[in-house]
């Protein structure tokens, strides 16, 4: 039997709505290029297998939620393929998007990290901007040329299985948001390793239903600010709590004047960050 290119691992937790629409254009494309998916769902959750088989998936259930980094490791840990590529439950891929990958990192054997394009796709548009603001939910965005970059996003991330055999697992103690994916990214660049942005290996970033309103829009990024925050500790660089306040009134103040439904998003991921400073003992500022 041969061994898969890839092995594409797909962390998921109660959503098996958002898993059915990524299984549906992912599992086509694996099936055309030989590559295995591997759904591990973090927790009780019969649906989300179900979902996973019925698109061909071999499922892997944690029978306790232990966080997207442990569901990583064992995702990658069971497969077979060269290549490990993660994405998220949410995300919806085109046709062109596992080819683009495979032929990257056929085409450039010296980089063993790929991250590709993250579009936003929010029902109905999200929330009106002013032109100055990134939407509220994760993107990548580095142009129309594959480069370098320092950082790739675990909703299109693909990773050498040698690398992680050399560099280690994901630290499965980070907290989702505060860095799980990123850190492991500065342990393999510290090895001397690179990114490398795969410009046409891109994917939609999916929010729908009642996920997509700027209620919940703005709850989801209140504790992507807490984790941020906490990434920031962990990286000591973390803001004072009186920089944060600023930050917090700075955001609430363009939302008012620019009248700019999408700053409560920034709003609220500004008060997740000031939350998180002041629901825990004061670190020493960044310099």
């Amino acid at each position: 039997m041969s061994v898969p290119p890839a092995s594409i691992v797909v962390p998921t937790r109660d959503r098996a709505g958002y898993l059915d629409v990524a299984l549906r254009s992912i599992a086509p494309q694996a099936a055309d290029a030989g590559a295995e998916v591997i759904v591990v769902v973090d927790g009780p959750d019969p649906e989300s297998v179900a979902v996973a088989r019925r698109h061909g998936a071999h499922a892997i259930a944690h029978a306790e939620p232990r966080g997207p980094n442990a569901a990583r490791n064992a995702g990658w840990q069971a497969g077979e393929g060269e290549l490990a590529i993660f994405v998220d439950d949410d995300v919806e891929a085109p046709r062109t998007w596992l080819p683009a990958l495979l032929a990257a990192a056929a085409a450039t054997p010296e980089r063993d990290v790929f991250a590709g394009p993250i579009r936003a796709a929010i029902e109905g548009g999200g929330p009106r901007s002013c032109g100055r603001d990134d939407p509220p939910i994760t993107t990548l965005d580095h142009g129309a040329a594959d480069v370098d970059v320092p950082v790739g996003w675990s909703a299109n991330l693909a990773i050498r299985r040698a690398a992680l055999e050399t560099v280690g697992g994901f630290d499965e103690s980070i907290p989702v948001g505060a860095g799980d994916e990123e850190e492991w990214q500065e342990r393999y660049r510290s090895t001397g390793g690179q990114v490398r942005y795969v410009a046409a290996a891109g994917l939609d970033h999916r929010r729908a239903g009642a996920d997509a309103t700027l209620r919940a829009l703005a709850r989801a990024q209140f504790r992507r600010g807490r984790a941020a925050r906490l990434q920031d500790v962990r990286k000591g660089v973390a803001p004072s709590r009186a920089a944060e306040l600023r930050l917090a009134a700075a955001c609430a103040g363009h939302t008012v004047l620019s009248a700019c439904p999408n700053g409560a998003t920034l709003t609220a991921h500004a008060l997740g960050r000031a939350r998180e400073a002041f629901g825990r003992r004061p670190e020493a500022p960044a310099a």
